[in-house]
């Protein structure tokens, strides 16, 4: 079909960056931004620390949470592998030599792991019971067995589970094997990963690549027990996108956007379509892209002082001078002078005329005869200030270090101050009928493709309302929220001073961590800022160090770009859906999204409903990436973000979910693409090169794709807003006489949450729910030994009740569900 494209150019950035590397300034620049001259006595630490990504490896989750902890940059693109995880580290040359001090191995680029594509021939299994279908006593069942392609290439991915993996020694070895199709031998044998999370047995899984589909896979446990599985097919045979659709506009975002640009375009969104489209602000400004004016005086040792200003530097802190003056004479105080926004402060001599003022006697004479130009004066870092203060050969200027202005980034001074954040609400209907989806892009800074693929979208949705049918439905049976950026301090910070800055602008530190050669490591990550699953309570993936990347903040909420989510969810109570889009690991996530360590203690799972509508969900969107350049998310890298990534601590899906219901997914976009040239799978970034080979990574290529994901997104809120169908379930096996004990389970024809009794009794809202065997499984088995009668009821993700059944009360017909099993002898 024939397809249609059409670009809007929103102030064009020049050519960006292809990695976080450009965090630093061009050589030969000054680092400081300071105006004062070399000499000045001016710290060279005020200079930022070049960082480079590295490819690392830590032995496990809980090697993971003390590298988080301790404050070093990891970026999302974790990966699960048989001898720990894998990933990459933002770091300086220093931080590299901590890494290391901690027992993590720095790794080359072609020490990454990959899957064999070699069979092994497994090993020799000693009284291994035959195959059988799973059941309450099965050692070992399959997970899951999907098959997929990619490129011209077919994988297959494996997870399986034994009742006996905890056992560390021995280890439990899985073998696995597969056919060739229907009517085939079982053969190409190999020994399954174990993977081992915060101390947890979780699953044996395995990704291999294979010349054809098989139809079935064969497990086999090292002490005994085997179990077949039929092989599933992962985002084949998806249904077109919409891009496909004849006349279908998209390609619109031909670059990387500030958020000055994202807002600007947003509010021109909903002046040219006022009938679609409005603005709505959210009520907490955030604190600001500002900050204090600066310097660290006198080196770093005892006799150093770092001094701010009272006033943000563009609002007069950057126009103060402190200089340290060396008076002739001997028994003089120490005193200090102000002459406009030049403060002198005339150090103190002693008998024989030598200077007698200490670091900490001079900060605190700063803070109180600066006549309010200082706020805070203080000795560095841990030091006591003990040492005598020298003078400074002239006046050293406090700056902000905002007037750094980084190769590449668009021109134009960036607004100080607080900004307020826009919200493009875009639907026919927006008077709360309708259900809600919530879209929030860069919570993360450095995160730039989510908010183009955000902003990609609402261009999709605009342009094509009126002639597009299937966006017409989109629009007018759901009501949609974008957040284009939920952190524009921390963005415009990425943008035009440190790229890989992940948090917010707002600095926590006390005096120890407040200097300003600090600056690139102060903020809240946003994400970590929430209320439920929280790290104030004890959950992992979260820190308390306030110049840590995953910094949850003072207490929860503490930042108006968190609180204004929850402002948002609660005003407009119609929201149901919400997706939190990131980079750049290319997982969808769900919960639980966060483990106390000790025990892997997970904040609650989902039913089993919600789980397979998740799932199912998943497959929707991800197909939809698929269609438009074969990009896979592997079914590893799916389901509760604890499971598949790491464990983040008050993170913004969990809050949504538990407190108010809401099916909140995590994306992180941009995830790994299969290289046929090299037989490999490249790993993207947080700024790919905007217009990179169209076939591997680039931003342009992932905006487009993901924007695919989020549109389909829609389409699944808009149907579960006209499901008015209840769903339907049975017991299999059904009612029936046995002559001895039997398994039985709960089916149902549509992700649905079944609520079940077996004393007799009616069941109702409070009655055991049906629950997977174990997470990512399916429903558990029962064993019925004796008679037993289930009464039972199923409920679908849209609220609809098997057979318009009210648990709530009473009534003569008892509309539930009800099978009896009656065993004989």
């Amino acid at each position: 079909m024939r397809r249609t494209r059409s670009r809007i150019a929103l102030l064009t950035l020049s050519a960006l960056v292809g990695s976080v590397l450009m965090a630093t300034p061009p050589a030969g620049a000054d680092p400081t931004g300071a105006t004062a001259t070399a000499g000045s006595g001016r710290s060279p630490l005020e200079g930022e620390e070049r960082v480079r990504l590295v490819r690392i490896q830590l032995t496990g989750a809980d090697m993971l949470d003390k590298v988080v902890a301790a404050g070093f940059d990891l970026e999302h693109g974790l990966r699960r592998v048989p001898t720990g995880i894998e990933g990459e580290a933002v770091v300086t040359a220093g931080q590299v030599a901590e890494l290391e001090a901690m027992g993590v191995e720095i790794l080359d680029d072609h020490e990454s792991f990959a899957w064999s594509d070699e069979a092994d021939g497994g090993f020799q299994v000693s009284g291994a019971r035959a195959a059988q279908p799973a059941s309450h006593e099965a050692t070992v069942r399959v997970v899951r067995a999907d098959w997929f392609t990619t490129k011209g290439q077919g994988f297959l991915y494996v997870e399986a589970r034994t009742t006996e993996g905890q056992q560390a020694d021995p280890v439990v070895e899985m073998q696995l094997e597969n056919n060739s199709g229907r009517g085939t031998a079982f053969g190409f044998a190999r020994t399954m990963s174990r993977f081992v999370d915060s101390g947890q047995y979780m699953f044996h899984r395995n990704l291999f690549k294979l010349d054809q589909r098989p139809s079935q896979i064969r497990v086999t446990s090292s002490t005994g027990g085997v179990a077949v599985g039929d092989v599933s097919d992962w985002l084949e045979d998806a249904p077109p996108p919409l891009t496909e659709n004849r006349g279908y506009r998209y390609d619109f975002v031909d670059g990387y956007r500030t958020p000055q640009q994202l807002y600007a375009r947003a509010h021109e969104i909903a002046r040219q379509y006022p009938d679609i489209a409005r603005i709505i602000y959210l009520p907490n400004q955030t604190n600001g892209y500002q900050r204090k004016a600066q310097a660290t005086i006198g080196g770093t040792g005892e006799a150093a002082v770092v001094v701010s200003s009272a006033a943000w530097g563009h609002e007069g802190g950057n126009d103060i001078t402190v200089e340290f003056v060396d008076r002739p004479g001997a028994d003089l105080p120490l005193t200090v002078e102000v002459v406009g926004e030049a403060v002198r402060v005339l150090l103190a001599k002693d008998a024989s005329g030598g200077l007698a003022s200490t670091a900490a006697e001079v900060a605190a004479a700063l803070e109180a005869g600066s006549q309010g130009l200082i706020d805070r004066a203080h000795p560095y870092r841990t030091n006591t200030g003990t040492g005598i203060v020298a003078a400074t050969p002239a006046p050293v200027a406090l700056t902000d270090f905002l007037d750094q202005k980084r190769v590449g980034a668009p021109e134009g001074e960036v607004p100080r101050g607080p900004a307020t954040i826009p919200v493009l609400r875009i639907g026919k209907h927006r008077d709360g009928k309708k259900p809600g989806v919530l879209i929030q892009a860069q919570d993360h800074a450095r995160e730039w493709v989510p908010a183009t693929t955000t902003l990609e979208t609402a261009e999709r949705l605009v342009h094509n309302y009126r002639s597009d049918r299937e966006t017409r439905k989109i629009v007018e049976d759901t009501d949609i929220f974008l957040i284009l950026s939920n952190n524009p301090d921390g963005a415009n910070y990425s943008f035009y001073n440190f790229a890989s800055q992940r948090r917010n602008m707002t600095n926590h530190c006390p005096d120890e961590n407040a200097d300003p050669a600090r600056r690139n490591s102060w903020g809240v990550d946003l994400n970590r800022n929430y209320r439920v699953g929280s790290g104030h309570d004890g959950y992992a993936g979260a820190s308390t160090s306030c110049v840590s990347d995953t910094f949850q903040g003072p207490e929860k909420l503490s930042e108006p770009e968190a609180a204004n989510i929850i402002w948002l969810v609660e005003k407009y109570s119609n929201i149901k859906f919400m997706m939190s889009v990131h980079s750049n690991g290319g997982q969808l996530f769900w919960q639980p999204g966060a483990y106390i360590a000790d025990g892997r203690i997970t904040t609650p799972r989902p039913p089993l409903g919600d789980e397979a509508f998740y799932w199912q969900s998943a497959a929707r969107i991800l197909s939809q990436v698929k269609a438009h350049r074969e990009t896979v998310v592997t079914p590893e890298n799916v389901g509760g973000s604890s499971d598949v990534l790491y464990s983040s601590a008050g993170n913004v899906r969990e809050d949504l979910y538990h407190t108010y219901g809401i099916y909140a997914f995590g994306w992180e976009v941009g995830g790994s693409i299969y290289n046929p040239a090299t037989g490999n799978w490249q790993g993207g970034s947080f700024q790919p090169v905007w217009e990179g080979d169209p076939q591997l990574v680039s931003g342009h290529a992932e905006t487009m794709e993901y924007a695919n994901g989020i549109m389909e997104m829609f389409r699944v809120a808009a149907e579960w807003g006209r499901d008015k169908k209840d769903p339907t379930s049975r017991l299999v096996p059904g009612d029936g006489r046995y002559s001895g004990p039997v398994d039985v389970r709960f089916e149902t024809n549509e992700p649905a949450t079944i609520y079940y009794t077996t004393d007799g009794s009616r069941p109702t809202l409070q009655s055991p729910r049906y629950e997977a065997t174990e997470f990512r499984e399916p429903g558990q088995v029962f064993h019925v030994t004796e008679t037993t009668t289930f009464n039972w009821f199923s409920v679908d993700a849209a609220g609809n009740i098997e057979q318009n059944y009210d648990p709530t009360k009473k009534d003569r017909r008892n509309r539930y569900r009800t099978a009896t099993i009656t065993i004989r002898g």
